[in-house]
């Protein structure tokens, strides 16, 4: 195959499933979605917090997926 036709398989696939994604929002749906439970983050606040404690207590920057701290509590 050349380029053009390695990329047209995969294209056709994922296209569907992109254009079945976007739906339109009725105005009295956007109530239900702006409650606190549909939130990507329910808690903003508590796990801007909690980053913060994870990066004083870890001696070294990046990645947020160590566990314990730098001073060898848990």
């Amino acid at each position: 195959m050349n380029g053009l036709g390695r990329w047209m398989v995969p294209l056709l696939l994922i296209l569907p499933v992109v254009l079945t994604g976007c739906a339109a929002v009725e105005p009295w749906q956007r109530g239900t979605l702006a409650e606190p439970d549909m939130a990507l983050d329910p808690n903003p606040i508590q796990s801007a917090l909690r980053a913060h404690t994870h990066s004083s207590r870890e001696s070294a920057g990046g990645g947020d997926s160590a566990e314990g701290g730098g001073c060898g509590c848990t």
